[in-house]
This record gives structure tokens, sequence and C-alpha cells, in this order.
């Protein structure tokens, strides 16, 4: 790919979703850019960087933006965080809380938002509590994938054998031959799936958050866009409400009025 129109697209990619592309990684996002040229029969990137200009209802820039994001992830990963998040709603819980909302800001293909509602869903066992989780991404290809929930079983090796038996359901066999199954219905009811590009605040969301997860984003982000979305983050939490990054990030000097209790754990101000 010519170095003027790699220029371009790492030009779109940060004025679009506020992604910073790297020079470093300029191989890999010309692979994954010619995976979607060959998509719409195209072998010139300069053609295809005219076509996204040129599509105007911008459903061409949403697959640039799906082709160019990483969305690995799995069940339950770094998850010293998920026994915050039981610790959290037991607090909740013993001082009375009986509705409780946690917002997943890069929910990829689901495995972290079905994590956090399973974790909530043992925590909350056999009481009246009203939990929910907002899962939202870039991606509107993940979000597809993540809202039906159905994963092949290699990719559930991280969850407990018990959550595996109480959360899933035996689906089909896939292509490959390998077993597939679906998060169950209590499971999936608890969260809700939107589109969401983090680079732009304010968000148009409702009410306040008591829980917010937001790992393994905020490493494609350059400083100004990373300290508008830790602002947007802490009004959008209520007083006291707890936020979680990945153990590779931190909020460092633009954490606001977050508190740090742990590495990667952050509690707003109570007031």
């Amino acid at each position: 790919m010519q170095t003027e129109v790699l220029r371009a697209f790492q030009r779109l990619a940060h004025q679009q979703a506020g992604i910073s592309l790297k020079d470093s990684k300029s191989a890999l996002v010309a692979a994954r850019i010619a995976r979607r040229m060959r998509e719409l029969g195209l072998n010139d990137a300069s053609q295809y960087l005219g076509y996204i200009e040129s599509d105007k209802d911008g459903t061409e820039m949403v697959h640039f933006l799906d082709s160019i994001t990483t969305n690995f992830t799995n069940f339950f990963r770094e998850p010293d965080h998920f026994d915050v998040l039981a610790e959290e709603a037991r607090e909740f819980a013993r001082a009375g809380g009986r509705r409780m909302r946690v917002w997943c800001a890069a929910a990829s293909t689901g495995e972290e938002p079905y994590s956090l509602a399973m974790t909530l869903a043992e925590t909350f066992k056999n009481t009246a509590a009203d939990y929910r989780v907002l899962a939202t991404d870039l991606s509107s290809r993940v979000l597809r994938f993540a809202a039906n929930g159905a994963y092949e079983a290699s990719r559930l090796a991280q969850v407990p054998k018990a959550f595996r038996s109480r959360y899933f359901q035996a689906a089909t066999v896939g292509d490959s031959g390998e077993a597939t199954y679906r998060v169950g219905p209590e499971i999936r009811d608890r969260v809700v799936f939107g589109r969401l590009n983090l680079a732009f605040p304010p968000f148009p969301l409702r009410g306040e958050f008591d829980v917010i997860f937001c790992r393994n984003v905020m490493i494609y982000f350059d400083a100004p866009v990373r300290a508008r979305l830790i602002a947007e983050m802490e009004r959008l939490l209520r007083p006291g409400g707890l936020l979680v990054v990945a153990h590779s990030e931190t909020l460092g000097r633009t954490r606001g009025g977050f508190t740090p209790l742990r590495s990667s754990v952050y509690r707003k101000a109570a007031s």
C-alpha cells in the first residue's frame, strides 16, 4: 500500500473513531483492508479509499471500521475483575440496593458482557435484585454475533463447569464439526446490545451506571480521545461507582475524580 494512501486510512480511522493506527501496524492494517476489498471486488487501495469517501450514507465507513478493529476476547478474561464485580454486587445488596446497572463499553463478540451477567446472576441468586448489562461496541458485525449468543465449545474453555451447565444450552454442530452452545435466556435477557462510538462523547445513554467495564480499548486512542472518554465515564457513573479498565491500561494523569483501589480498578468520588 502506498504511503500516502495508508496515511489517508489512518486519518479516516482517527477522525471517525478516535483510533490511532500506528505505522508499526501498517502491514496488519493493509491485510485487513485487503480482505474487505476482496469482498467488494476491488484491487486497488486508493480505489477503495474513494469508494468509502463516495458512500454518502456511511455504510461502507462502518464496514471499514469493522475491518480495522481488533475483537479478541474470551469469557472471564482477566478473571480477578469478575471477583471485584461480585464483591461490589454483594456490598450493593447488603446496603439495600435493588437495581444495578453495568455498562460494558467494548463488548466485542459478547463474551465479556455475558460473563458480567453470569457473575451478577450468581451473586444475586435468590434475591429480588434487578440487574442489567448494557453492552456497546463500535463494530456492528461483532454486535450481531454477540446478540445471537452462540459459541463453539472451545470458546467456553474459561467458563466454570457449573456456569456452563446452568447458563448455556446445546445448540447445533457447526461446519467445523464442533458442538455449539448458546447463552440461555436467563442471561441473554439481562444484556442489551447497541452500537456506540467511544470517540465522540457525550453519549446518548440514560441514567447512571453502578459499574463500568472499559477494558482493552483505550490503548487504541491517543491522549485527547482517552481524556474525553474518561471524563464521560465519570459523568455517567453514579457517585461511588466503580470503573474497571484492563491490566495493561491506566487512567494516568487524566483520572479526574477517580481514586485507584488497586491496579486497573477505580472508584468515583462519593460526592
